[in-house]
């Protein structure tokens, strides 16, 4: 990714509708604590960063903004959440500050079976929309937002309040979650 990405508007098909335009926000500002306090970003798997997974699956994106310690990253701009350590939330609104296109992606960076494709199928459904875990699961972390709708939403102090009560108002369409898509690296067992 070169420096230009910070800037610049990608159009696609949301839900059929071309030429729309779309951003990312990658929120990797967590503590990992139950990975022993590693920074998740940089925690490898298959060979490359769980940020480096992320990018790729929103390469796409006319501007990639990445809440959480700053790294030496080309094309990316980055954002902390407030208070750091806040919470997803806290970094959505981050993220948001920075977002231009009227769609926005939203993903954790610890879910390394998100790919480009999973992102298209996202903007696909056409509206707001998640991905659904083989167990029915709403991912919170893995979604396509209209920009407006998720600053209307959230909550003057973000910090502390979850995803679910916040987002799950706005109804997104359920995609279900191809096989490992929906893992996430949390923990230990995780990683192995």
């Amino acid at each position: 990714m070169g420096p230009e990405r910070a800037g610049r508007a990608v159009s696609v098909s949301v839900g059929g509708t071309p030429g729309v335009e779309w951003d990312a926000v990658v929120l990797a500002g967590g503590r990992g604590s139950r990975l022993g306090g590693v920074d998740k970003a940089a925690v490898v798997v298959g060979g490359r960063t769980l940020l480096a997974h992320a990018l790729d699956a929103v390469r796409a994106a006319g501007r990639v903004v990445v809440v959480g310690p700053a790294k030496d990253v080309p094309g990316v701009l980055w954002a902390r959440e407030e208070p750091p350590g806040g919470g997803p939330l806290a970094g959505l609104a981050a993220g948001l500050a920075h977002v231009r296109a009227p769609w926005v992606a939203v993903l954790a960076v610890d879910q390394p079976g998100v790919t480009a494709s999973t992102v298209e199928r996202l903007l696909a459904a056409g509206g707001p929309a998640v991905l659904v875990d083989g167990e029915g699961h709403r991912q919170w972390l893995a979604g396509v937002w209209r920009t407006a709708a998720l600053r209307a939403a959230l909550p003057t102090v973000p910090s502390g309040s979850s995803m679910r009560s916040v987002l799950g108002p706005l109804d997104p369409a359920g995609v279900p979650a191809l096989p490992g898509e929906a893992h996430d690296v949390d923990t230990p067992a995780d990683l192995r």
